[in-house]
């Protein structure tokens, strides 16, 4: 038995869970309302990060991915705290409906996720939607990050589980091209979207469950 890593710096910790899965069991209870321009077709959710320096990189990009794939209905799950028309903006004519405060009912509507690297990866991880992790930055913040931190992936997911779940796409590797073929794999009924599916479900067990914050208040009392 291998002890954790805070073990070796004397620290006492109780692991109480994630409270995402919290707030993502109470949203199950909540009946799904249908998505605006519902038609039937399968849902790619797009997810584009919430600051402007994010989305003006990452949107034209999932943009293009969207006008190969017309058997797919995109939707956009977008900030509250972006206006509108910077979404706008960047979507144009594309085929993409824009939804903005219900992040949660586009996931729980998607069959695959493009998704810019955030938390917003695992809460997507976490409704067990297979998901593409996209992440472009300035080269100077790259350079520097590389030599600041040194880690082996970049998603929570990939992080949490300590091996490649989700594929992230970083840099040069983030291309129109990259990212279309890998939608293909996670839009799949193969091999590839079902181990994917296999591995959230094993990120979830490996969380333990809803009930954190009930632990943490549990934890905290017996302790006092």
């Amino acid at each position: 038995f291998e002890k954790p890593w805070y073990a070796q710096y004397g620290m006492d910790v109780d692991f109480v869970g994630h409270p995402l899965l919290d707030a993502i069991e109470q949203e199950g209870r909540t009946p799904l309302t249908a998505l605006p321009g519902d038609d039937g077709r399968p849902v790619v959710a797009l997810l584009p990060g919430s600051r402007r320096q994010e989305i003006a990189r990452m949107l034209p990009l999932m943009v293009q991915v969207a006008k190969r794939f017309p058997q797919q209905r995109f939707v956009l799950a977008a900030a509250p705290s972006v206006p509108p028309e910077v979404y706008a903006e960047g979507t144009g004519e594309a085929p993409i409906t824009v939804v903005s405060g219900r992040t949660y009912d586009v996931l729980r509507t998607a069959r695959a996720a493009l998704v810019t690297s955030g938390t917003a990866t695992l809460e997507t991880a976490l409704f067990g939607v297979p998901e593409a992790v996209c992440y472009s930055g300035s080269a100077l913040n790259v350079w520097i990050a590389k030599r600041l931190v040194d880690i082996k992936f970049i998603s929570l997911v990939n992080l949490i589980m300590d091996r490649e779940v989700v594929r992230e796409l970083i840099q040069s590797d983030l291309t129109v091209e990259s990212l279309s073929m890998e939608l293909e794999d996670l839009l799949a009924d193969g091999p590839y979207r079902q181990r994917m599916v296999q591995a959230l479900a094993q990120l979830r067990e490996q969380l333990g469950g809803p009930g954190a914050s009930a632990k943490v208040a549990s934890a905290v009392w017996k302790s006092l």
